[in-house]
């Protein structure tokens, strides 16, 4: 018996090594798991915490459940494209393989470097912040002082009680997944559990239990506020709540039956996250009147008080922050396997390609993603975080389904075992939708918008460095 545990031990290490290495993967997850994924990976932060912002924009609650509708349907013509791209290269990388087969090296590499700052380090940083908010308040804890650090008048660095446990908690589950992907996988697994499982029963409960007000519904849909600006800005906070959809492009290589199994778990996936984003809106806007909701974070919270009281309030407040640990640990386990990836494949810096030799897990790359996501837990407000997340992984996921029609064009004769449905309407719907969000996301917050294009210049300027000194192969 010893023996045999003994061999199994050895067994598990040897098969997280050449995972980590980036060697032959196995074929280990099938369908449900790949859906389940991808509903892990979306519900998190934006949802608990965006609604507040939108609806101080659009002033409309039917605008506001139309708006999230319309975000729902511009993830779920993405996820149908990326099943294509995903089923055509099921491979590890999402974004970063497909941009490097369909533009070439360079924009893989900027895909990469996005994926850095953008696609882990910042949403990190934003669910440690909405994470210290939801405890704070659970506790009844004093918000005390902040020290800030101005530059020409403007607050570059803020340093409160809140962005101190934010940076805390961020270090915390870097360690749980430096110290072994086994261990880390475990601790996951029961925060995603307990996450669906608290969403599931705050809507049933809100709906049938709650004291609410229909009255908060009666105002009707207001279709003028559709074409202006302000619709266009709320689509980004909410794509940034249903960043996510693209999940199991990432671990193309481990997904049974990639050809099938990709694009209907990504399919699947977004359907009923769209579904519960609808109706937690729903539970929302029957929990409180538009002025309370106007610019509130803390959404779920007020929510769960109108709906229950103060004192069922504070224990809601804690699970959502429990809940919000999934989605940190989520993002820190995945992201530094994406730079070590590009490490490996000779787009990034050698150093981030190296695994510890003791827990075979990829320290350095988890150390830099730490520290980019600390660095904008203390320069960064929330919703000028949100909206550069947004804005800038709109771009890219639009790039990527251009890319997708380029591959029609340059390979034809590919094996596609999967067609994304209603092409050519399903990519130019999604590219158009991105181009609109993107258009006033520019005009009405040129400075974000900024950041998010100084970002992606940055990428292309990184890489010509690195080409002119041959820093990559």
């Amino acid at each position: 018996m010893a023996k045999g545990k003994e061999f199994r031990l050895l067994n598990r290490k040897a098969n997280v090594k050449n995972t980590l290495n980036n060697q032959k993967l196995k074929r280990e997850i099938g369908f449900f798991s790949a859906t389940i994924m991808v509903i892990a990976n979306m519900v998190g932060t934006g949802i608990f915490t965006t609604s507040g912002f939108i609806i101080e924009d659009l002033g409309n609650p039917q605008s506001m459940l139309l708006c999230w509708f319309v975000g729902g349907l511009f993830a779920l013509s993405g996820a149908l494209c990326y099943g294509e791209l995903g089923a055509m290269f099921p491979r590890a990388g999402g974004e970063y393989v497909f941009l490097r087969e369909s533009f070439g090296k360079w924009i893989g590499f900027i895909s990469g470097w996005i994926s850095l700052i953008v696609g882990f380090s910042a949403p990190i940083a934003a669910a440690s912040i909405a994470f210290s908010m939801y405890f704070f308040r659970s506790f009844a804890l004093s918000l005390g002082p902040k020290i800030t650090v101005p530059f020409l008048d403007v607050n570059i660095i803020t340093v409160s009680p809140q962005s101190v446990l934010s940076i805390g908690v961020i270090v915390l589950l870097s360690v749980v997944h430096y110290h072994s992907l086994v261990f880390g996988s475990r601790i996951q697994n029961g925060l995603t559990i307990f996450k669906l499982s608290l969403v599931v029963i705050f809507i049933a409960a809100g709906l049938l239990l709650g004291d609410g007000s229909a009255a908060n519904f009666s105002k009707g849909l207001d279709i003028r506020s559709i074409p202006q600006d302000k619709f266009a800005v709320s689509l980004i906070f909410i794509s940034f709540a249903y960043s996510g959809w693209n999940a199991a492009a990432y671990l193309g290589g481990e997904i049974k039956n990639p050809g099938r199994n990709i694009p209907l778990s990504l399919l699947a996936g977004t359907l009923v996250v769209m579904f519960l984003y609808l109706l937690l809106n729903v539970v929302y806007i029957y929990a409180l009147p538009v002025e309370q909701m106007k610019g509130v974070l803390e959404i779920g919270t007020k929510s769960a008080a109108s709906l229950f009281g103060k004192d069922v309030s504070r224990y809601f407040s804690g699970a959502i922050a429990v809940g919000l640990l999934s989605v940190l640990s989520a993002m820190i386990m995945a992201g530094p396997r994406v730079y070590y990836a590009m490490a490996k494949d000779g787009v990034f810096f050698k150093l981030f390609g190296k695994v510890n030799s003791l827990h075979r897990t990829p320290v350095y790359a988890i150390v830099l993603q730490a520290g980019i996501a600390i660095l904008m837990v203390i320069t960064a407000s929330f919703d000028k975080l949100l909206l550069y997340i947004g804005f800038t992984l709109s771009f890219f996921a639009m790039l990527t389904v251009v890319g997708m029609i380029i591959l029609r064009v340059k390979k034809p004769g590919a094996i596609r075992n999967y067609k994304t449905v209603l092409y050519p309407v399903t990519p130019v719907f999604f590219i158009l939708g991105n181009l609109w969000i993107i258009y006033f996301s520019i005009k009405s917050r040129p400075v974000t918008s900024l950041f998010g294009i100084g970002t992606m210049a940055l990428g292309a300027l990184i890489y010509l460095v690195f080409r002119k000194k041959r820093l990559l192969d």
